[in-house]
């Protein structure tokens, strides 16, 4: 199975932090974000994977180089500026990832969340992985009906930012930028959006105060996730 790891955003939020460092080489328990998305996804087999690129691209090539430090064979999008958004900067990239169901991986998460696990059924367009609502994003996503996600009114579960995706997500877009969240619309109304929900080690990497929450966690636990 191919990855797609997601590291073309600005980090806004994550400033001064992100003037000068893109957000997923932000340092979290003594390494890079991405990296621990890099050395989970070679854990789980993944041996080819797609990392788009925008803001201080240059940074993150030098960084990470061509993956083979990591276990993986990395390949890099180039999105310029502004970026494509998620689903313009998958789209783009879909005849590398090829006919085959991929992973999606948001680079500035941190998590315990198995890739590997992941599974597509036939039925599906993607699989979402999601979590309670955090603190910061309380009306979240999305909700389960058995292992359907549907979009009630109350929504108490947030997109993870992991999944597995088939291609046919994807049908009838066209270059550009655009967001994932109309696709999944469209999915949920044809029934074929599923999902599941993880209970274990998730944080989004949103805001200075955020990552320094994350690191002294990490430093009272003493080891990694």
């Amino acid at each position: 199975m191919k990855a797609m790891l997601l590291a073309a955003g600005r980090g806004e939020r994550m400033r001064p932090l992100t003037d000068h460092t893109p957000k997923p080489l932000l340092i979290a328990g003594g390494k890079p974000l991405i990296v621990w998305h890099l050395e989970a996804l070679a854990r789980a087999g993944v041996r080819d994977v797609i990392v788009n690129l925008s803001w201080l691209g240059p940074q993150i090539r030098a960084a990470l180089g061509d993956g083979r430090g990591f276990g993986v064979a990395i390949h890099y999008s180039e999105e310029g500026s502004p970026p494509l958004e998620t689903g313009g900067g998958i789209f783009k990239v879909l005849p590398l990832l090829g006919p085959a169901p991929f992973l999606v991986v948001n680079a500035d998460t941190f998590t315990d969340i198995d890739p590997g696990a992941l599974r597509l059924p036939a039925a599906a367009d993607a699989r979402l992985v999601l979590v309670p609502n955090p603190p910061q994003h309380p009306t979240g996503d999305f909700d389960l009906d058995g292992d359907t996600i549907v979009r009630p009114d109350v929504r108490p579960l947030t997109y993870s930012g992991i999944g597995i995706f088939s291609p046919a997500l994807f049908t009838g877009c066209t270059a550009g930028p655009f967001a994932l969240l109309p696709l999944f619309k469209r999915a949920i109304a044809a029934g074929r959006l599923q999902g599941e929900r993880h209970e274990g080690l998730w944080r989004d990497i949103g805001t200075p105060e955020r990552l320094a929450a994350l690191n002294r966690e990490l430093a009272q636990k003493g080891r990694p996730p």
